[in-house]
């Protein structure tokens, strides 16, 4: 007679799954993808598309014919993440080649050369972003002014916010700081230069509300850095007014979609609570820590990646609780 074995508890089933999490995270990307294509128009879809196409296609042949593995991972999302998340941080203006280098490293050197998703140390989409900035110096840094036609290829250039708070500060000139051109109210609503995923604040909280309410990600990380980045920056500018006033660090930069998109990345941030809540005061201190005193005006890239070495020792010291352990009273 047939016996069914039962294997040991617990036996509930939460549905959850790498593409299902993954595509969750695309949904939640949506809102600032249609923005900065009404943005930035024409450019932000060629940049999306290429980089979304190399990530897949390098993941697919590294798989294939370098690594033999005949169960690739090319459908399960996760590549076409890295693809958008990588254009999120680039300008919408940049040529299409220097996309597939930056995709090439992302997959090929921090992904894939590490053993693939799960294996990798640091987020390959800020890691291409890292790399294609200190190669490519001058084209990371021209930034198009938005909405300025859709077809428009050849869009004017301008300084962004944060470059020029960067500038009020060497300068020690609280006047500046208050003359920058574009107000809270623009920066909050994206209408300013940047890159094509940061610009839009509403879009990106659309995107976290969204995530919360699936349970895709938990507020730990990316409260934890807001409101350190907030707390920080707003007691420097008590101390000298020439410093930005912390709303001003709330909504400039890349500081909403590291938060909410690649610090809460699930390879590289910890496990525990109490190791995202000491991830996430990390980033937020280090990311003003680079803004003010760091030779680049956004710190938000840097900050995430420097942490992401730190999250296996970290993993190390707040464990989580193994199922059935006994609390100590």
């Amino acid at each position: 007679m047939n016996k069914l074995t039962v294997s040991l508890s617990p036996h509930v089933h939460s549905g959850d799954s790498v593409s299902k999490n993954m595509y969750g995270v695309l949904i939640a990307l949506v809102p600032a993808l249609l923005c900065s294509f009404v943005y930035f128009g024409i450019g932000a879809i060629l940049v999306t598309l290429v980089s979304v196409a190399s990530c897949v296609f390098f993941e697919w042949a590294i798989n294939k014919y370098m690594l033999k593995r005949t169960d690739t991972s090319v459908l399960d999302g996760s590549a076409i993440l890295t693809g958008v998340l990588l254009a999120f941080n680039l300008p919408s203006n940049l040529p299409l080649w220097i996309v597939m280098v930056g995709a090439l490293f992302a997959i090929g050197v921090v992904k894939m050369t590490f053993g693939g998703l799960g294996c990798n140390l640091f987020n390959p989409a800020l890691a291409g972003r890292a790399f294609l900035l200190i190669s490519f110096p001058v084209q990371m840094t021209t930034w198009p002014k938005p909405l300025q036609g859709f077809f428009n290829v050849d869009a004017e250039t301008a300084a962004t916010p944060l470059a020029l708070m960067k500038q009020a500060i060497k300068d020690g000139n609280t006047d500046a700081i208050e003359k920058i051109p574009n107000s809270l109210l623009d920066m909050f609503t994206g209408q300013t230069g940047g890159s094509m995923g940061e610009v839009c604040e509403i879009a990106l909280l659309l995107g976290l509300f969204y995530m919360l309410y699936k349970k895709i990600i938990t507020w730990h990380i990316p409260v934890s850095i807001l409101a350190t980045v907030f707390i920080f920056a707003g007691a420097l500018h008590l101390a000298k007014p020439e410093y930005p006033s912390p709303f001003m660090d709330l909504v400039s930069g890349g500081l909403m979609l590291g938060a909410i998109f690649m610090a809460t990345d699930y390879v590289t941030s910890p496990m525990s609570k109490k190791g995202q809540l000491v991830y996430g005061v990390a980033i937020g201190f280090l990311t003003v820590v680079i803004r003010t005193w760091g030779a680049y005006p956004e710190g938000m890239s840097f900050a995430i990646l420097i942490m992401n070495a730190f999250v296996p020792l970290i993993n190390n010291y707040f464990k989580p609780k193994r199922f059935g352990e006994v609390v100590k009273k």
